[in-house]
């Protein structure tokens, strides 16, 4: 079956061919790791772990690349504001060490309960400064670069394809460059490589470079990272829709303007979060978090299952109404799922006509540019179907769950296991010492497990989320 997926670049759906037949090199701009993620950023990396199931499902291996911005990335994509860590920082009283570290920690948490398979590769950008060292040099040699004010910038107007992703128009562009934004560029769309001192005199990460002591533009790791593990060609970059017209756009531009190649195959890009019609974001402040829906009694699956209620370009309203229908639904899907019997799986060369007229349904729907809702349709019928055996219905769920990842054969046998029992003992013994502190730590941590307690006078109960 022909895996058709939208391409950014061209905005048109094409079929997926890879440069390497049977492997998919993909690249996926990582999380800043300067706060939490919010459910907004969760949105996207959830789409992108679809992807790569999805291209896993229909056969091809996947070398999974993934980017920690931790250093670099300023307030401001166009190159002012200061390093979002190093703000994050002073804020907290911590190194800005720590506070990559601890976010880094923190995104991955949290990737783990949404069940995202790991990156094949995840890079961080302090690890590989020599790498943008040497790409810089390379462009600098090429002409493509020019210092001012002690910094390293790109010359768009050296590039004579700049902002095709994004659709920018070059007299537009032009015109722009009379608008004095930033003294020391050229043009205003032009963007630095390499900062120094004369930039922010308290940076923070800084290191030596044939330019002077300084630190990366954001830009640049991406280009850099993605090249050394996937090579100077590659089949699929993902990222949110925001990073089209700056970073994307300028990633373009420095790949290509080095190797004189076509650097990237499909540019799939997904949309917005939206609450009360607005984007999610750090910067505006009061976003969501996973830990957040937890406190509030959901499993991280939930959100999960909420987010494969959208497609991954259509921009998703967020409530907590619908995140309650979508917790209803998976917990209906569950329960369904429990009750059917266990018995052989056949393989699938012999299933039925009806489980392969369900399956044929979520396979179409894959392959035309991941259409997850409809492959959750799929699911319905085949689970709320009195027309297939048991044993392949359970077959065809373990298939259809290698892609949604909702963990769907796993059985709820309605025991706790002994560290739960534990903790809830411990609970307990905490209000009875009128620990409340604790008391209410244990039951943070229980919801986190998805086990909801109720206090009654009765005694405390217990229920799944």
């Amino acid at each position: 079956m022909e895996l058709q997926l939208y391409n950014t670049m061209g905005r048109a759906l094409e079929p997926f061919v890879p440069i390497h037949p049977g492997r998919a090199g993909m690249y996926t701009c990582g999380p800043t790791v300067y706060n939490f993620a919010h459910i907004g950023n969760l949105r996207t990396y959830i789409f992108e772990d679809i992807l790569r199931r999805s291209l896993q499902y229909f056969g091809y291996g996947v070398d999974h690349v993934m980017n920690i911005t931790d250093v670099g990335h300023l307030t401001d994509d166009a190159d002012d504001g200061e390093d979002k860590i190093l703000k994050s920082a002073r804020e907290s009283g911590r190194s800005v060490w720590d506070i990559a570290e601890m976010y880094t920690r923190a995104f991955f948490r949290d990737t783990d309960r949404l069940n995202l398979l790991r990156p094949s590769v995840v890079c961080k950008a302090t690890d590989h400064i020599a790498d943008m060292i040497a790409l810089v040099k390379r462009l600098e040699e090429k002409g493509f670069t020019y210092q001012a004010g002690g910094n390293v910038y790109f010359s768009i107007d050296k590039f004579p394809d700049y902002g095709r992703l994004a659709l920018l128009d070059r007299q537009e562009l032009r015109a722009g460059s009379r608008i004095a934004v930033d003294e020391n560029k050229r043009n205003p769309h032009d963007f630095v490589l390499w900062f120094t001192r004369s930039k922010f005199e308290n940076q923070a990460m800084i290191w030596d470079s044939p330019w002077g002591r300084g630190y990366p533009g954001w830009h640049l790791e991406c280009s850099a990272m993605s090249m050394k593990y996937l090579g100077e060609e590659f089949d699929i970059h993902c990222g949110g829709i925001d990073h089209i017209p700056v970073h994307h756009t300028n990633e373009i531009a420095q790949s290509e303007a080095a190797t004189g190649k076509r650097w990237v195959r499909y540019w799939l890009h997904g949309e917005f979060l939206v609450m009360n019609r607005v984007k999610m974001s750090k910067s505006a402040g009061g976003f969501l978090t996973l830990d957040r829906l937890v406190e509030k009694g959901f499993h991280p699956l939930d959100y999960r299952y909420f987010c494969l209620g959208g497609h991954y370009r259509s921009q998703l309203q967020f409530s907590f109404e619908g995140l309650e229908s979508a917790r209803s639904a998976r917990g209906n899907l569950m329960e369904r799922m429990a009750r059917i019997p266990r018995d052989a799986s056949p393989a699938r060369e012999t299933w039925g006509a009806a489980v392969s007229a369900v399956m044929k349904e979520f396979d179409e729907s894959l392959a035309a540019d991941l259409n997850v809702p409809r492959a959750l349709a799929a699911l319905w019928t085949l689970v709320k179907s009195g027309n297939i055996p048991d044993g392949e219905k359970i077959a065809a769920a373990a298939e259809m769950d290698r892609v949604l990842g909702l963990d769907l054969l796993k059985i709820d046998d309605g025991n706790l296991d002994a560290e739960v029992e534990a903790l809830i003992a411990e609970r307990l013994e905490a209000r009875k010492a009128r620990n409340f502190a604790r008391a209410d730590e244990i039951r943070a941590l229980l919801k986190e497990k998805g086990i909801t307690l109720e206090d009654g006078p009765d005694g405390t109960r217990w229920r799944r989320a």
